[in-house]
Parts: C-alpha cells; sequence; structure tokens
C-alpha cells in the first residue's frame, strides 16, 4: 500500500457549495490521492453554527466556528463564505499563514482582488478560483495559462444563470419579465431579493473578472457599465423575436483601440443586447452559461455548462484544489496573476456598436425625413427600417437599425430622438452584438 504524504485543507463555509466540497472530499478522498500524489485531508469546515440543517449530512466533528483556528491548522484554505467580510480578513490570514487559497468568491475578487493577489505573490501562494465565474464551466485556467501566450481580443459571457432563465423563458412563452422572474424564484434559480441578478450586478464582478484576466490589466468593477434586464419588456422580445434575434444579458470585456487617438483600451460592460440566433450563444437555454472568446491566434472559442448548483460549482473548486495540491507535492512558488499591462480602462461613450431603435412616430408625412436628419446630423447610418402604422392611434412605430458607430454618437441621436417633435416616445433601445 502506498504511504502518501497528508496535505491539510480546512473548509470556510458549509452552503450550498461547501457542503458538496466537504462531502466530495471525504467520499472521494483515496482517488484524489491517486491523482496528487498526496493524501488530503479535511481537518476542519468553519460554519456560524454548527448546529444548523444542510443540503449534505457532515460529520460533527469537522464542525467549528472557529474560523482563525482552522486556518492556523491548514496547508490549502477553501473559501465558500461569499460576501466580503469576514471572507477578506480570513483570505488574508491564510495568506500570511503560508497557505494557499480556492475561493469562489466573486465579489470578494472583483473589488479587492489586486490586494489578495498582491498579497499572494509576496509570500509565494497560490490563489484559485475557477468557481468565481461560470459555476462548473472551466474558463479561469483557459484564460490563465491556456491561452496566456494569445492575444484576446473580445469576450462575449452569459454568466448570469437566473437573468438567462429569465429572458429565456419570456423568449419561449411570451411570459412578462415579472411572471418569468416569478417562476425563476419558485423553481429556485432566483433568490427572494432578485437585485443581483437582474440588476446586472453578478455579471459586473465576473465581467470585471474576466476582463483583468484577459487583458493583464486591473479592472476595477466600478469601471463596469452596468445596466440590469429590469426594462427588458415581453414586447422588445417578441419584436427581437421576429426579426431573427434573441435578448441576451451579455458581460463583455473588450480590447480597443480608438480610431481617433490610436491609444488601446479595455472596455467591461454588462447589459442586455440583441443577439443572432445564428450566434451559439442564442442556443444557450435555461440556467446554463457560457463564455465566448475571440482570439487572435486560437480563433473563436466556446465554453458552454451549469453555471450555478451546489455540486457543478464543487467540481471547479475540487479542480483549483487538485492543481494546488499537486504543486504541495512538486515544490515551488504558486503562479502570480499578470496584470502588467496596465491598458486604461476606457468609457463606454468609446466603444462601437449597433443599436436597434424602437420609435412610436406620428403618421404623417415628412416623419421618415425628420428623423433621417436628425441621425445624419449625429454621423450615424441607418442599415435597416420597418414601419408599422395603427390607424385608430394614429400612430406609426419605427423599428431602425443602424450601422457600427461610437455609442457616444449613437446615445446623442436617441437623445435628439427623444427631443424631437415627430416622435411621440422612443419605446425601446438595445445594443447588437454577437455578428457571425
Amino acid at each position: 500500500m502506498i504511504e502518501y504524504r497528508t496535505i491539510r485543507v480546512g473548509l470556510l463555509g458549509a452552503g450550498s457549495v461547501g457542503s458538496q466540497v466537504a462531502r466530495l472530499l471525504l467520499e472521494h478522498s483515496e482517488e484524489l490521492a491517486q491523482r496528487v500524489g498526496a493524501r488530503i485531508e479535511l481537518v476542519g469546515i468553519a460554519v456560524r453554527d454548527p448546529s444548523a440543517r444542510r443540503e449534505v449530512d457532515l460529520p460533527a466533528e469537522l464542525l467549528t466556528t472557529d474560523a482563525e483556528g482552522l486556518i492556523l491548522g491548514s496547508d490549502i484554505v477553501i473559501e465558500l463564505m461569499g460576501g466580503i467580510e469576514p471572507a477578506r480578513t480570513l483570505v488574508l490570514k491564510a495568506i500570511a499563514s503560508g497557505a494557499d487559497v480556492v475561493t469562489g468568491n466573486k465579489a470578494l475578487l472583483a473589488i479587492h482582488g489586486p490586494e489578495l493577489f498582491a498579497a499572494a505573490e509576496q509570500v509565494g501562494a497560490q490563489l484559485s478560483y475557477e468557481a468565481a465565474v461560470g459555476g462548473a464551466i472551466p474558463i479561469i485556467r483557459p484564460l490563465r495559462e491556456s491561452l496566456a501566450g494569445d492575444r484576446i481580443n473580445r469576450i462575449l459571457g452569459i454568466v448570469n444563470g437566473t437573468t438567462n432563465f429569465i429572458l429565456d423563458r419570456m423568449d419561449e412563452t411570451g411570459a412578462s419579465l415579472e411572471d418569468a422572474l416569478a417562476t425563476a424564484t419558485e423553481l429556485g434559480y432566483a433568490e427572494a431579493d432578485p437585485t443581483a441578478d437582474i440588476g446586472g450586478y453578478d455579471a459586473a464582478q465576473k465581467a470585471a473578472i474576466l476582463a483583468s484576466l484577459a487583458f493583464h490589466t486591473s479592472v476595477p468593477v466600478e469601471a463596469v457599465h452596468r445596466e440590469g434586464i429590469t426594462g427588458v419588456s415581453a414586447d422588445q422580445v417578441e419584436s427581437a423575436k421576429r426579426a431573427g434575434f434573441v435578448v441576451k444579458l451579455l458581460a463583455i470585456s473588450e480590447r480597443l483601440v480608438d480610431d481617433e487617438t490610436g491609444e488601446e483600451g479595455v472596455s467591461a460592460r454588462v447589459y442586455p443586447a440583441l443577439v443572432p440566433r445564428s450566434h451559439p450563444l442564442a442556443a444557450v437555454h435555461g440556467a446554463n452559461n457560457a463564455v465566448f472568446v475571440e482570439a487572435a491566434a486560437a480563433g473563436p472559442l466556446m465554453f458552454y455548462g451549469a453555471g450555478a448548483g451546489g455540486v457543478q460549482t464543487a467540481s471547479a473548486v475540487l479542480g483549483d484544489l487538485v492543481a494546488i495540491a499537486r504543486r504541495h507535492v512538486i515544490g515551488g512558488p504558486g503562479t502570480a496573476e499578470s496584470t502588467h499591462a496596465e491598458l486604461p480602462v476606457l468609457d463606454i461613450g468609446r466603444i462601437t456598436t449597433r443599436y436597434a431603435i424602437t420609435l412610436e412616430v406620428a403618421d404623417e408625412p415628412g416623419v421618415l425625413e425628420q428623423i433621417a436628419r436628425v441621425f445624419a446630423q449625429h454621423g450615424v447610418s441607418v442599415e435597416q427600417l420597418q414601419q408599422t402604422v395603427s390607424g385608430a392611434a394614429e400612430r406609426a412605430t419605427l423599428v431602425i437599425g443602424t450601422h457600427e458607430a461610437k455609442e457616444s454618437a449613437l446615445a446623442e441621436t436617441v437623445a435628439a430622438l427623444a427631443e424631437s417633435p415627430v416622435v411621440a416616445s422612443v419605446a425601446s433601445v438595445l445594443r447588437v452584438e454577437g455578428a457571425v
């Protein structure tokens, strides 16, 4: 029988993901030892209330409220508590104690990532976080390692399962946002307070992480332009369907070169957008996630799978754990983050995109001419126009698709249209992304 050395693992948090990580560690300890070349021992699980009911029955002797003591007795610390504090303080203590860290805490990384990575690099510790973006989908390690020698130009991601479920249901059944959200809540896809999801906050945190990785530049979450799905209506989704599009909440990280200044920079943004049904992201249904990467040498790559779920996300956590444990066996310092490019994060007004604008206008001669004049005044070219007329209301509905233009010019065009005397209302504005 092979005699393995022991690597001690401390787990912080035993929620949906943490309890599944603990279960898998206990059930597959022998198999993991064979993969690593060392015995991985779960030495404790720090929780707030050891007597609380959990999804998985965990050995009572492993539960503790002494998180700091558990850290000091661990070679690797897995942080699955969520939130900023005390997670930040405990992760820093783990790193300072000489332990490596695995975390799935997207909020912590989006806000305090540079501080944590600097602390880890200073002592040669490893900080891994595959579970922070995309649940079970392997996307962090491919960007961090497999594509490190390539040049990433763009990332389009559906990274929030709750909003994808809601928009997908609206598309398939014609449901309103409110009804689709109620179904998502009933099925457990949405929290009692869904603001982080439908407001785009969760996706913005993930966009910041992906942009920082892809472009080797620290991208703070407050620099990510964020729009949620609260303004998306059933009429918009149906109109998109008729035009061959689907509405998706996208997290976009993009390398840009400003046409006027020649300055290279990074854009990170989250908003609902029209995606052609021929694009791979249009086929991402339910609560699944997908990340579409456009690389200079590798070309287009897509990573698809379960974006949430306790056992699915636990898979990503254990992947990081095994990789770190193997390094313990081999020796050597952890892999540092690469943020040395220091590209500026550009304002959303500098990006180039396309708009689909729906207007309610007066049904009278000369209206199209006046609207065309507004577009021309702002240097925006119209690609297509559809018009429907309701005689009873003496109103016409115009759906106008633009050619690519600067976001700033498009936004100014919409503002001018809203002020035009022939425009009763700007009913809808959605960007168009993912042209194939």
